[in-house]
């Protein structure tokens, strides 16, 4: 399956870098370019392409009103939408609004390096989108295929279906700690990952009785925008997590992008807030695995812990463990997920106990944690 792409970029230099990058990924074909947000938008309804990389900043009209606009005709559906950033606080602030509004994900422009490591650069962050990208096409292509035979039932390419899952029994000895301490919510989530915690985090309550950590695969400097966001909309205190602190109950940490981080046990039964430059794990920093191998080991059977949409494995590992420790673990469905990734791999390796759509996923935690305590 090719996909057709039209790249959108104020500057001749990063429309022929990306561009260049396109044509190198087997199946991708740059069907055009455009120097600002109106001509993108002519040439959307001209050139019909399946995906437009899109910068955000521009003169006369910017990306978030090529979004706006496209939300507003219908075309946010037919073409999906990859956001060239710049690594800076206003360059995040806007990528989080740019992903409310409909964009799939984003990569960050360059900074310096050569032009060959600038072209590898822009090709690694957008390779594995446009694969998540076809294979959601794919899937819909299917799905909007002529009804099948009476009686039968269409099969997706590699698809899990929702259901009850039943995943090892949780420890009895991680189930009699649970009672004796504050409950531990945890989220890892990756592509798709700002609008979903978006639904998430407000609804759940104010007194939800125990901190939540949440690892979004991101950059520094968006992270940051991002709890802000969430703050902005949350009933909860939203922040970004800083080494060293206590974790308080009824606040949500985020962990900062490009960093670790992993709970230790303090010296009274508190839960203290590690952030490091430990390595990368499964190619990403923050990892999910690494915060949740953490509260495995050091807080069994406290944790309820949820994996939502994104690319690749990550958190897989990590639910293992803390199921073997006697936490809860919740995947999302694939029909809420914008990448049925990581979810997709945690139910495969049998270490998740149910699979709901997100607009349930809060309300599972708040009934897991109220099963936690009785």
């Amino acid at each position: 399956m090719s996909t057709r792409v039209l790249v959108v970029d104020d500057t001749s230099i990063f429309r022929r870098i990306v561009s260049e990058s396109l044509s190198g990924i087997p199946g991708v074909e740059v069907v055009g370019t455009a120097a600002n947000g109106k001509l993108a938008l002519a040439r959307l309804a001209s050139l019909q392409p399946d995906l437009m990389t899109l910068d955000i900043e521009m003169p006369e009209m910017n990306g978030l009103a090529v979004l706006d606009a496209m939300r507003e005709n219908g075309l946010i559906q037919k073409t999906s939408v990859i956001m060239l950033s710049s690594l800076t606080v206003k360059g995040g602030e806007l990528t989080i609004r740019a992903l409310e509004a409909g964009a799939f994900d984003f990569v960050t422009k360059p900074e310096g390096g050569s032009q060959e490591e600038n072209l590898a650069q822009i090709r690694n962050g957008l390779r594995p989108m446009i694969q998540a990208l076809e294979r959601r096409r794919e899937i819909r292509s299917i799905l909007n295929a002529k009804p099948p035979i009476p009686g039968s039932t269409p099969k997706l390419p590699h698809a899990v279906h929702p259901g009850p899952v039943m995943a090892t029994p949780a420890s009895p000895v991680g189930r009699a700690r649970s009672r004796t301490a504050s409950p531990i919510v945890l989220i890892g989530v990756s592509t798709g990952g700002p609008t979903a915690l978006a639904k998430v985090v407000p609804a759940l309550p104010q007194m939800i009785g125990g901190p939540v950590f949440i690892v979004q695969h991101m950059p520094p400097l968006f992270t940051g925008a991002l709890a802000q966001r969430l703050d902005t909309l949350s009933g909860l205190p939203v922040k970004e997590a800083q080494n060293g602190e206590i974790a308080q109950t009824n606040c949500v940490y985020l962990a900062p992008g490009g960093r670790q981080m992993k709970l230790n046990p303090g010296p009274h039964g508190e839960i203290v807030i590690c952030i490091n430059d430990d390595p990368p794990e499964n190619a990403c920093r923050p990892s999910v695995d690494y915060l949740f191998r953490s509260v495995a080991l050091h807080f069994p059977g406290r944790s309820i812990a949820a994996i939502l949409t994104g690319m690749g494995n990550d958190g897989t590992e990590g639910v293992r463990m803390l199921k073997r420790s006697g936490s809860f673990n919740i995947a999302q469905d694939e029909a809420s997920c914008v990448v049925f990734g990581m979810p997709r791999e945690a139910i495969l390796a049998g270490v998740i106990d149910t699979v709901v759509p997100l607009d349930r996923i809060a309300a599972t935690i708040v009934r897991a944690i109220a099963e936690v305590r009785s």
